[in-house]
């Protein structure tokens, strides 16, 4: 087992990164030493990347229309949501800015974040 440090440079980074591989490589009974080291590297590791690797928040409009992908939801659904058809385009367009009211409705039906939503764009 490795000695289980802060991990503060990216040379510690890959090292960790290296011992996780080949942890994962080994049949590990939960509860044993080898168990504890990868689960306290991964939170490590975790630590890590949300601090110096973190993924931007989309753009609200980006968030809209991916969540209509994935939800196969077409723009005349998403104007029912926003409430007018001319309103729709508006806002895919970039014309018109979400109001509150249509950030609370797309977030309760379409679960998109709020913080997404009300980000300036």
């Amino acid at each position: 087992a490795m000695k289980i440090r802060p991990i503060k440079s990216e040379a510690q980074y890959d090292e960790a990164l290296e011992r996780i591989y080949n942890l994962m490589q080994e049949d590990i009974e939960s509860g044993t030493v080898h168990a504890d080291e990868l689960e306290v590297l991964s939170l490590l590791v975790s630590d890590y990347e949300s601090s110096h690797y973190q993924i931007p928040t989309p753009n609200p409009l980006e968030a809209i229309k991916f969540r209509m992908e994935q939800m196969n939801m077409g723009e005349s659904e998403l104007a029912k949501v926003l409430g007018y058809r001319s309103r729709k385009s508006e806002i895919l367009s970039g014309k018109r800015k979400l109001s509150l009211a249509m950030i609370r409705k797309i977030h309760q039906l379409m679960a998109i974040p709020a913080d997404v939503l009300i980000q300036p764009y």
